[in-house]
């Protein structure tokens, strides 16, 4: 406890020696650590308007999306805002050759025709309180790790336990500062989530993967959903008589725009930041891991594209499972470039030498800490590698992960009681009628023989899955030989062959799930993971969690004049800073917004990513931007800001130093991608589609001003 005393301490000194426009920060604390900065950079609203308690406030309009992203309420009807790539999922599942939502986009025009999506749910955070010494009770240094998480868990569990039956709400507890630091989140979930309206790809996706990750950008990445609850008012599961969820706060719309220099902030949910790590670990992922996964990833890419362009069915099929693939890909050459630019290993080294030193002249017991992650994260890479191997390229082969899918019935026995064998059936049928409609059988053959021969080539034959080295002793090394006849034999490739097993299943037919091809791959694949990996990489990185706790404690106490935030863990932050435009390099400079006339300049019918709608080239050719046009007559697209953001605040409104929203935040510039593991105010900027070019295609192209009609819209 008298570490605790200490963080504690240390986090209530005046802080210095940040960058404004670093940090993501907790609400509930601005007041007492951040109000006086964000006002002296332009902010006109209070901390309290942000974030309170006792009366509603910008943080009752901001949700977790589903599991990933951010939304915000923009109406008082419950109306939502958020990425189209969020919502991307949800676009595609009801897309069809007949009616192509993704190409075509889609408006409900009535409440009637607002489309359900069953398991798509919304988090709305109602409260947050520290818990650190209700949960850090009964720890001291004397335990081992596992006794200390054990009493973690004991207590967090009463904790939680007492708070749900008191307060109603879902509770849950979270870390901060690694460990050091404990916050209980109160939450409401909403269950009844609608489509109520999305661009054409053409402009919600407006550059693809091209441009994903880059400024400038000319992206449309919006889509709108509305909360329904039950006519008593609370979240309940859809159904036709649920009604408009009526929310305490929803977020005002500026039509003012933003301006180079202005204060800005982001709410949302960032998902996973690791700002404190030390060197070793920064060049196991830039130089290690990062490097491999790149090249398996884009090796899909290039197959997917392939099939994609040359068939309007696949692309749809497809086009998920290429944004899910790629957006990962893109980030990873990024933040593997910016490590390097910012010699990010060499200044964490400089770091750990004066740690060194003060740990040394302190006479602590930290002065171990540095020698202990060096040998820990040497051990680790190994095992780290096999593993991207096993995620990127054993699993990379969607008939290999499909049958992973039947594991559980291929355990079933004759003692298997009847109930469970049902529920198993189910869902199997219900994975093979959700794999089937998106696969492309020749796609994933294709894409087996490249990843395969990758993996079987790239890993060490006495450190790899079995079934690699049956290429070399049944194959002769003939990996296309091999992915013929796994693929010819399995029936994982035929929906008529799985629906055909399933049917009367009973724990005798488990023994042909056991013997078919592509599940003998995923079972060689499973057991490597299992027998080599598993238990070596769980110590190693327990060891490394605990040696990073003690680390960020230490880090703290030897800088009690610099301003510390904890690492992003999806829970909600603040982030600001300023519209900025930066230099990317040598004699460049970036504008910090971007305008339709750039979506012109941009335009290319032979590429799919670059055709610009006929009604969108109307509208700009007649100049026709309605009340959504900047002071120079231009219709703007897009502007970069300096505010911290990472994955997770997908869909966070921006907002301007009166907390109206001007903005959705929805990318990050390529040059700044390393701001998960270190922020440099040079390079790092968060992406937002303007406000006035979402309610300008809302309106003027697609008609549905009736959903404006709906928003607190300020000119």
């Amino acid at each position: 406890m008298k570490k605790l005393m200490i963080l504690l301490a240390v986090l209530m000194l005046p802080y210095y020696g940040l960058v404004a426009g670093e940090g993501m920060w907790i609400p509930m604390l601005l007041k007492q650590l951040n109000e006086k900065e964000m006002k002296a950079m332009g902010m006109r609203i209070t901390a309290e308007d942000i974030y309170s308690v006792n009366q509603s406030s910008l943080k009752d309009a901001i949700v977790l999306f589903g599991r990933g992203c951010t939304g915000e309420i923009v109406s008082d009807q419950g109306l939502m805002l958020t990425n189209h790539h969020c919502g991307y999922g949800q676009i595609q599942q009801h897309s069809s050759l007949e009616n192509d939502y993704l190409t075509n986009g889609f408006w409900a025009m009535s409440r009637e025709e607002e489309l359900p999506n069953p398991g798509l749910t919304v988090t709305m955070m109602k409260k947050m309180e520290e818990v650190t010494a209700q949960v850090l009770e009964g720890v001291n240094d004397d335990m081992s790790m596992k006794e200390r998480g054990e009493k973690i868990s004991e207590n967090s569990k009463a904790l939680i336990e007492a708070a749900e039956k008191e307060s109603g709400y879902q509770v849950a507890i979270k870390d901060f500062f690694i460990d050091n630091q404990y916050y209980m989140i109160y939450n409401e979930i909403y269950k009844d989530i609608r489509l109520v309206g999305a661009p054409p790809s053409n402009i919600g996706k407006f550059g693809g993967d091209t441009d994903n990750w880059m400024w400038p950008r000319h992206t449309g990445d919006f889509s709108v959903f509305r909360i329904y609850v039950g006519p008593d008012g609370k979240p309940a599961e859809y159904s036709a008589d649920n009604v408009p969820f009526k929310p305490d706060y929803h977020l005002p719309i500026s039509l003012n725009g933003a301006k180079e220099g202005d204060f800005t902030f982001v709410f949302g949910y960032p998902a996973r930041t690791s700002e404190y790590l030390p060197s070793y670990a920064i060049n196991l992922i830039a130089e290690v891991t990062n490097p491999p996964k790149i090249k398996l990833r884009e090796t899909r890419l290039d197959i997917f594209s392939k099939y994609a362009n040359a068939d309007p069915k696949v692309r749809i099929q497809y086009a998920s499972k290429h944004a899910g693939v790629g957006n990962y890909w893109k980030k990873m050459i990024g933040e593997s470039k910016g490590i390097r630019r910012m010699h990010g290993i060499e200044r964490k080294q400089d770091f750990e030498k004066e740690f060194m030193s003060w740990a040394k002249l302190e006479n602590n017991n930290y002065q171990g800490l540095i020698p202990a992650f060096e040998q820990s994260y040497s051990e680790l890479e190994k095992y780290n590698m096999a593993a991207d191997y096993v995620r990127e390229a054993g699993l990379g082969v969607e008939l290999l992960s499909f049958a992973a899918r039947f594991r559980s019935l291929s355990e079933v026995d004759k003692e298997t009681a009847d109930d469970k064998l049902q529920k198993l059936i189910t869902s199997a049928q219900n994975a093979g009628e959700s794999f089937f409609k998106d696969y492309h059988q020749p796609i994933d053959e294709e894409v087996a023989v490249a990843l395969i021969a990758i993996y079987h080539a790239e890993q060490p034959v006495d450190f790899r899955p079995e079934f690699l080295n049956e290429i070399d002793n049944k194959y002769k090394g003939n990996t296309k030989k091999y992915v013929q006849q796994l693929f010819g034999k399995s029936i994982f490739t035929s929906e008529e062959a799985v629906s055909k097993l399933l049917q009367n299943f009973s724990y005798k037919d488990a023994k042909k799930i056991l013997r078919d091809p592509a599940f003998e791959a995923y079972s060689s694949i499973h057991s490597f993971f299992d027998q080599k990996l598993r238990q070596p990489m769980q110590q190693l990185m327990a060891q490394n969690d605990s040696l990073q706790r003690l680390y960020m404690l230490a880090q703290m106490q030897m800088q009690p004049e610099k301003r510390f935030y904890p690492d992003a863990n999806f829970s909600l932050r603040v982030t600001y800073g300023n519209v900025d435009g930066y230099h990317p390099a040598d004699a460049v400079y970036y504008n910090y917004y971007t305008t339709l006339d750039g979506i012109m300049e941009k335009e290319d019918p032979n590429i799919y990513d670059y055709v610009v709608e006929d009604k969108l080239k109307t509208l700009y050719k007649n100049q026709d931007f309605g009340p959504y046009s900047n002071e120079q007559g231009e219709m703007p697209v897009a502007f970069v800001a300096s505010n911290h953001t990472t994955g997770g605040n997908s869909g966070s409104p921006i907002l301007n130093a009166d907390g109206q929203m001007i903005g959705i935040n929805f990318d990050r510039c390529w040059e700044g991608t390393m701001s998960d593991l270190m922020y440099d105010p040079a390079m790092s900027r968060n992406i937002s589609v303007d406000i006035r070019y979402v309610l300008f295609i809302m309106d003027k192209f697609a008609g549905a001003s009736h959903l404006i009609d709906e928003m607190t819209v300020i000119k």
